[in-house]
């Protein structure tokens, strides 16, 4: 990270980069971290300690619950949607990591389309949405979605008024027949404050990690804040509906927002957990007259570390 005190930042500002920083360390530390979170939480040294540990034992708890989900989906054959929408650096890509951590990447996976291209523009505008629905026994998430229309489309000028309405008027009869169809529907909006966002793209631009994060798009949200919320305000409104509400997660704080979404995705299923046949590894064949060739070292990578 730059010399922040050299960026004419206040201090609160400061601040908010350095938990950023904190919170990215976690992030790595996450991939790593075991059963073992009463030895774990006596290594944290900073005053929030305590809060930490409890952060990634709820963690755990609810992602070894998302495993359990999963193999429910898979016995039971679900099909199973869930939408991630909100403003540029709500956290949607913090919890959506958190909830593929520990899973089958065959049975739960993310879609993150890219912007449409010159064919995609002339098909129906959910077509290329639906190319990516789950069959049985899968989950799908989506990292933005076809309320790409109603937000970033609709602000950017990307459509006109005639297929915004257009837009309106499909969603609601293309997500009753998902729904109709068996399929489950989930649809959250991250939601944080203005100062928030501020102080994330702050944390972006001084942190090299995460500056391919910043996409002109992104810079050009911040000075259509305002046109974000109307847009937000109205599509919520035209498209919460009974069939598939939205649920808005309160994301101020990433890691409260992640654990609540988490847990409240697990309410929406019935699940328990499916009975599996002890494994037994079996004995490793061995033959006399198998002899292993030696690896080149040309071939074999340095250990430095």
């Amino acid at each position: 990270m730059t010399d922040l005190n050299k960026q004419n930042l206040d201090e609160d500002q400061i601040r908010r980069l350095r938990e950023d920083l904190l919170d990215t360390l976690d992030e790595e530390f996450e991939m790593e971290i075991d059963d073992r979170l009463s030895d774990v939480g006596a290594e944290f040294k900073s005053s929030n300690a305590a809060a930490r540990a409890h952060y990634f034992r709820e963690l755990l708890r609810l992602q070894g619950e998302l495993v359990k989900l999963q193999d429910w989906v898979v016995a039971t054959k679900q099909r199973v949607v869930i939408l991630f929408e909100g403003r540029d650096a709500a956290g949607k890509g913090g919890v959506i990591k958190r909830i593929t951590q520990r899973l089958n990447p065959r049975v739960c996976r993310v879609a993150a389309l890219p912007a449409p291209n010159d064919r995609e523009r002339t098909q129906w505008y959910f077509q290329r949405y639906i190319a990516h629905l789950p069959a049985a026994g899968e989950i799908v998430l989506f990292d933005r979605s076809w309320y790409n229309r109603a937000g970033v489309e609709r602000v950017m000028g990307f459509c006109n008024d005639e297929e915004y309405e257009e837009f309106f008027r499909s969603v609601p009869e293309f997500e009753k027949m998902l729904v109709r169809s068996g399929l489950t529907l989930i649809k959250y909006w991250f939601s944080i404050t203005d100062d928030e966002q501020h102080a994330r793209f702050l944390g972006r631009i001084h942190d090299p990690l995460k500056q391919w994060k910043l996409s002109p798009m992104d810079l050009e949200s911040r000075r259509r804040w305002e046109d974000y919320t109307r847009a937000k305000e109205t599509m919520i409104e035209r498209t919460h509906i009974p069939e598939a509400p939205w649920w808005v997660v309160q994301a101020v704080d990433k890691k409260i927002a992640r654990l609540n979404c988490i847990d409240h995705l697990l309410q929406h299923f019935d699940y328990h957990e499916i009975t599996h046949e002890g494994v037994q590894l079996p004995a490793r064949v061995r033959n006399p007259d198998y002899i292993r060739n030696p690896v080149p070292d040309s071939m074999v990578v340095p250990e430095k570390y």
